[in-house]
């Protein structure tokens, strides 16, 4: 007798897979990691918030100096530095937050964001597809970086 896979019992492997390989990619994404406590960091973060984005930077600098490996901390420089207007600066930071976790989600949006300030669509295109390969089943940072591209498509045309 041949024993043929139903879908269910397909279904069920394949969760089981999830769940096996799940802590290998737990931190692919940079910003999905654990909460930071680090004082200067939770400062810069809070003058974001409040949209004081010149008052973030040197906060987040400090964090930096105490942990230069934090993709999450060069995504916020980055983001401050963009909303200052200084976009050398937003690039450098939102690109060394890629290269440290080149899955940061957050730092794809903001990078896309800062190409469409700079009228660089393709490149802004080209963050969103590497969201839609990092979010196969749809993520927030897809879906905003998405709706920018398509209201800055709609005032070019």
């Amino acid at each position: 007798m041949k024993l043929v896979p139903t879908t269910l019992s397909r279904h069920l492997v394949a969760i089981s897979l999830a769940f096996v390989l799940a802590p290998a990619f737990a931190n692919l994404g940079g910003d999905d990691s654990a909460e930071v406590t680090e004082p200067n960091f939770v400062q810069g973060k809070q003058a974001l918030e409040a949209k004081e984005y010149a008052a973030a930077i040197p906060a987040l600098k400090k964090a930096l100096e105490i942990d230069k490996n934090n993709p999450d901390v060069h995504n916020y420089l980055g983001y401050a530095y963009r909303n200052t207007g200084d976009y050398d600066n937003a690039f450098k930071h939102y690109e060394q937050a890629l290269a440290l976790s080149p899955g940061h989600k957050a730092a794809h949006e903001y990078i896309g964001e800062a190409y469409l300030m700079k009228n660089d669509l393709a490149k802004a295109e080209d963050h969103l597809n590497k969201l839609r390969t990092i979010c196969l089943t749809g993520c927030s940072e897809m879906s905003l970086l998405k709706e920018k591209i398509d209201q800055y498509k709609k005032k070019k045309s």
